[in-house]
């Protein structure tokens, strides 16, 4: 390389190894060296003798600064971001080359060719340093791909339309409903082009968001879809709105309507061998479908009421179907090995607050050898299991790059492995189900959440041999949600551990399911009680809604209406309001309820403790206030205590064959606040009536939920 001038962009701070030997091979041949994009400049290296430096956050990827950058792609937002830079834009005439040293840096690279034809463009560290002089053979510029130029004329288009949008829907003139009327009229008017008429209603919503009336930006969505032409169009912009409304807070009326549509376009993309665009509406269509605000951050769900009938839609799509079909396994899995240790592999992300005493008991099993792997600490696999698109265009067709990475990532581990328990129904599920197993046996373990959630849907349930559930109830709602399983469970209670299964007819085995109790070491949590602990009510975990405090705080007024010696004792960290708008309606009401209780000392919020046993004893009557529940182990573990459980009957599963009442003693568990004081006033009318149920509580949490009677189950299962 002739002495030149070489600009480097980085999207992601640089590895420092790696931005040392760059620059240090430049310099080597005569250039000088420039760099540009996300750097720390604080920590470049003295000696690393760059000519110039242009530093931006550490985060400009992932910061949304502005409206546009709130729909744009990471490449995209540290564009907008560079081309702010004026001295960027002068460096720019000087330089000869251009390097993208990421992924992210890429659409810029190419946007600053675009504008500077004369410049060399280059992509990677191998490109940065070869020796060739000059230009490569294709310039990226205008020429370099087909469609280009047409491509930008598009683009022009469409970015005017977002400019003039963007300059006139400031945040004044959209908090004003005359602004918000004209802009209603502009969205509506006849023929305006659906590719402008969806730029601009997408920019006009946003700006109606960002005024602080968020319940308009639906509305501008959904007046801009009903003029537009395209069904297609209609279809998104539809999807937008649900989008919009979920965001506020809010469950959109006609939510199976817009599914309904979005699965529609799926269909006719997969159909015209479109595996990008069907896979885009799929997983646009199971976002909404399962949005946390829909079942996590509310006290109800629609996919509590009906199952089967909230993902009918998901049933009916040709596009799901080919993206969800079985696809079975070569072989099956093999028996357990002989003359050596089982080898388990266990599997998860993030969390393994469940797996603590199975790992340490295992981890000391002469006859296991035990391997962890917490995809959460592997950005590569992390990275895998989150890549939902890349799987469904896949499945449909396309993409076969992301199955080969898997494959890379993935197989080694399969290899060694005899068994893999895989922690929790979820992306990790997902990942090992995208390749065929070999021989290993695949368990997996769903626990609750993520029946409310699209992860079972994108499990391939014929590639596991055995699926662990924590109780009957959410095995039942698992069944009726996914066609895989409910093949499984032909009679009532699902088929028997052990079971060996019927070949379904595609030519695969259905997995064998089972009900195994959360790992516990209970006796751990038999500790003496003070007298006072017989007025003191205790709540074990409170930091989602789905728990539900505010129903142990309508209990505990009741019962100070007998006794204002009755206290409530909050244990766990708090709801956290950032998670959604419906999170934080729900913590405001809380706090309401709290400022009332807490001065008088009714109420005494311990916060996140890691001593549960500890905070226990001072705990006479553990609740269960849970509108939905797997098992509540904070329960289990206050049984255990010698607390004495009140359970609400869990309105999720309430009137179900399996719910609270099959899972725990029928008088443990009540139907209102009324019949909980009721309860609670009976067993703690004195210190001895009280201890003696509370010790009745513990023999039962001992004799059916600690580890020495869960194990041998487990056990058999994982052939150990």
């Amino acid at each position: 390389m002739p002495a030149t001038d070489v600009l480097l962009i980085a999207g992601v701070v640089p590895a420092p190894q790696v931005l040392a030997d760059v620059v240090g091979a430049l310099r080597a041949r005569g250039a000088r060296v420039h760099l540009a994009g996300a750097v720390d400049a604080d920590r470049l290296p003295a000696d690393l003798h760059l000519d110039w430096v242009c530093a931006l956050p550490t985060d400009t990827v992932h910061a949304a600064p502005n409206r546009r950058a709130l729909h744009a792609g990471g490449g995209e937002r540290l564009w907008l971001r560079l081309r702010r830079e004026p001295a960027l834009r002068r460096q720019l005439r000087r330089v000869d080359v251009l390097v993208a040293l990421d992924a992210y840096a890429s659409y810029s690279v190419r946007r600053m060719a675009r504008r500077h034809p004369d410049l060399d463009a280059r992509f990677g560290v191998a490109e940065a340093v070869r020796d060739e002089p000059g230009r490569p053979t294709r310039p990226v510029g205008l020429a370099t791909y087909p469609g280009r130029a047409a491509g930008g004329l598009r683009d022009a288009v469409r970015g005017t339309a977002r400019t003039a949008a963007g300059l006139a829907t400031a945040r004044p003139i959209l908090r004003s409903r005359a602004g918000s009327r004209f802009w209603l009229g502009v969205l509506t008017a006849p023929a305006l082009p659906d590719p402008v008429r969806a730029v601009l209603a997408r920019e006009v919503g946003t700006g109606m968001s960002w005024a602080g009336h968020p319940e308009r930006q639906s509305r501008a969505l959904r007046a801009a879809a009903a003029q537009v032409t395209a069904p297609d169009v209609a279809a998104r912009l539809r999807g937008d709105a649900a989008a919009a409304e979920l965001a506020a807070g809010e469950l959109p009326d006609d939510l199976a309507t817009v599914v309904a549509g979005l699965l529609a376009v799926a269909d006719r993309r997969h159909d015209a061998g479109d595996a990008v665009g069907a896979a885009a509406h799929v997983e646009r269509a199971l976002g909404l479908l399962f949005h946390r605000v829909l079942h996590v951050d509310r006290l109800t769900s629609p996919l509590a009421d009906d199952p089967a009938g909230f993902v009918a839609p998901l049933r009916r799509s040709t596009a799901v179907a080919a993206a969800t079909a079985p696809r079975g396994r070569r072989r099956p899995a093999a028996g357990p090995p002989a003359g050596r240790p089982v080898r388990l592999l266990i599997l998860t992300s993030v969390d393994d607050k469940f797996l603590s005493l199975i790992r340490s008991t295992y981890d000391a099993e002469p006859g296991v050898e035990l391997r962890f792997l917490d995809l959460a600490a592997e950005p590569e696999a992390q990275r895998l299991a989150g890549a939902v698109g890349a799987r469904l265009r896949h499945r449909l067709g396309g993409d076969p790059g992301h199955a080969e990475q898997v494959e890379r990532w993935l197989r080694p581990h399969l290899d060694w492995a005899d068994t893999v328990l895989v922690e929790w129904c979820a992306a990790p599920a997902a990942l090992v189900t995208s390749v065929d197993p070999g021989t290993t046996r695949v368990v997996v373990r769903l626990h609750s959440y993520e029946t409310l959630t699209r992860w079972p849907h994108l499990v391939d349930f014929s590639r596991v041999d055995d699926v662990v559930f924590v109780a009957d109830h959410i095995r039942d709602l698992a069944v009726s949600l996914v066609p895989t399983l409910a093949r499984r469970a032909a009679g009532p209670g699902g088929a028997a551990a052990g079971d060996a299964g019927n070949v379904g007819d595609a030519g695969w085995s259905p997995p064998r399911l089972h009900v195994l109790h959360n790992a516990m070491d209970l006796r751990g949590f038999v500790r003496p009680k003070a007298a006072r602990a017989r007025f003191h009510l205790g709540l074990v975990g409170v930091g989602q809604v789905a728990k539900d405090p505010r129903w142990a705080l309508a209990v505990l007024r009741l019962l100070r209406a007998h006794d204002p010696r009755y206290r409530l004792l909050l244990v766990g960290a708090d709801v956290r309001p950032e998670t959604s708008v419906a999170a934080r309606r729900y913590r405001a009401a809380l706090d309401a309820d709290l400022a009332e209780l807490t001065p008088s000392g009714a109420v005494l919020r311990t916060g996140p403790t890691d001593d549960v046993p500890a905070a226990l004893t001072e705990i006479g009557v553990v609740l269960s206030s849970s509108v939905r529940e797997g098992c509540h182990v904070g329960l289990m573990e206050g049984a255990a205590s010698g607390a004495v459980p009140v359970v609400r009957d869990w309105p999720f599963f309430a009137g179900r064959p399996a719910n609270a009442r099959h899972l725990y003693p029928a008088d443990w568990v009540v139907d209102s606040p009324q019949e909980a004081v009721r309860r609670i006033l009976a067993v703690t009318r004195d210190e001895r009536t009280w201890r003696a149920a509370g010790a009745e509580a513990t023999g039962y949490a001992l004799a059916t939920w600690d580890w020495s009677v869960v194990r041998p189950d487990l056990d058999r299962l994982l052939s150990t």
